[in-house]
């Protein structure tokens, strides 16, 4: 079920997913089901291929493009349904820094996991991830740097979100940074590419759900 759509994702032929997204609806496919073993599956697959070193950011972007397009489609039955995010992810590049592909593609890899996603942008501060994460209920943090120089920014992030009680976990990542630095600044994870950051995010969403619950 649902092969064409995913081979359509895989590839980045975003009218060709809407296409098959509005052809399941016909059928009377609920639309959650459409995202989780649609959508979800396929951007999953992508994500591997990515990481197997199969597919690059081009594929990577396109599928991005043809997610945010017919979530848009979804959004409408979804929210008539009452179906959720999974949680809410704040992100942003560090303060000091203007590169953004690694952040966006990691959004678009929250996003296809289940995510609400809130793009704080480049050159974010510590005060405004701490604000829209308190401001949104965020679970997750993540944070982006590419220079050596500004990776040492985190570190304030880190610091202010513990001192401000909200509970969200930090991951970060970037061309230089670690899992040894994470570990040095107290951040709750590292990741090193888009699809493993949403695995990490996944896991700490449900590790702090199985916490709360005993």
């Amino acid at each position: 079920m649902f092969e064409a759509l995913k081979e359509a994702l895989l590839n980045g032929k975003a009218p060709v997913v809407i296409q098959e997204v509005k052809n399941e609806l016909a059928k009377g496919v609920p639309a959650a089901q459409i995202v989780d073993d649609g959508l979800c599956a396929g951007m999953g697959e992508l994500g591997e291929l990515f990481k197997q070193g199969k597919k690059f950011v081009p594929h990577l972007l396109l599928a991005a493009k043809a997610m945010k397009e017919s979530m848009a489609v979804l959004r409408p039955q979804l929210v008539a349904s009452g179906v959720k995010p999974v949680a809410t992810a704040v992100i942003g590049t560090i303060k000091g820094d203007l590169h953004d592909i690694g952040k966006n593609l990691v959004g678009m890899m929250l996003a296809g996991a289940g995510f609400q996603v809130i793009d704080a942008g480049i050159g974010v501060t510590s005060e405004k991830f701490v604000s829209l994460a308190k401001e949104n209920g965020a679970k997750i943090i993540g944070i982006s740097a590419l220079l050596t120089t500004t990776m040492l920014n985190m570190k304030a992030v880190v610091e202010a979100v513990h001192a401000s009680g909200i509970g969200a976990k930090v991951i970060i990542g970037g061309a230089p940074v670690t899992q040894a630095f994470a570990d040095e600044i107290g951040a709750d994870g590292y990741s090193p590419d888009a699809a493993s950051a949403a695995q990490l995010a996944l896991r700490l969403v449900k590790e702090s759900e199985a916490n709360a619950a005993t």
